[in-house]
């Protein structure tokens, strides 16, 4: 076994990137403090070639030495919409047709693997606040909430992780990691 080069990783150019088909997802940051929090999911958003990040409230947004740091380029790539408010953002993403699913812990959340995303259609991951999750104003607006299940003494994961995971399972789950190997 070894590592493969990165001519062997055959890695899109930007403009290839910008003109590739992307995965019918947004992510959504509701109010999210860490600057690094914000990299990671852009990073994480070109990984998985999601349609877009909404930057609501007092998320950072690029240029930022934090983000940029953890982006690893990434800002240039994903396309992002700063919105001063994460309602407001549901709001259009919902008369866009969107399918919005909170990631938070509620009365009603479905765990995560019982969770089959129709992939017709398009859907929007709301992430929430470190401290305070996501806004019950916003939960409020979402069709559902998912929850990852964890089973140790913390009930949390870092909102970049939470992400990851998330990302990662809509993906595989419907089938389109697999279409674009």
């Amino acid at each position: 076994m070894r590592k493969l080069s990165m001519e062997e990783l055959n890695r899109l150019t930007v403009a290839d990137f910008k003109n590739t088909q992307k995965f019918p997802l947004c992510l959504v940051l509701d109010n999210v403090r860490s600057l690094h929090n914000v990299g990671a999911a852009f990073r994480t958003a070109d990984a998985f070639a999601l349609e877009k990040i909404w930057l609501c409230g007092i998320t950072g947004r690029p240029p930022q030495r934090e983000i940029t740091k953890t982006a690893l380029g990434s800002t240039e790539s994903v396309t992002w919409e700063y919105v001063p408010t994460t309602v407001e953002a549901i709001h259009q993403l919902k008369a866009a047709g969107y399918v919005v699913i909170a990631v938070e812990q509620t009365t009603s959340s479905l765990a995560l693997p019982g969770f089959q995303p129709d992939p017709q259609r398009r859907y929007a991951l709301v992430m929430g606040n470190e401290v305070f999750g996501v806004e019950d104003e916003v939960l409020a607006l979402c069709d559902a909430a998912v929850e990852i299940p964890q089973f140790g003494t913390k009930h949390s994961l870092n909102v970049s992780v939470a992400a990851g995971v998330v990302l990662w399972d809509f993906i595989s789950k419907t089938g389109w990691a697999t279409s674009q190997q």
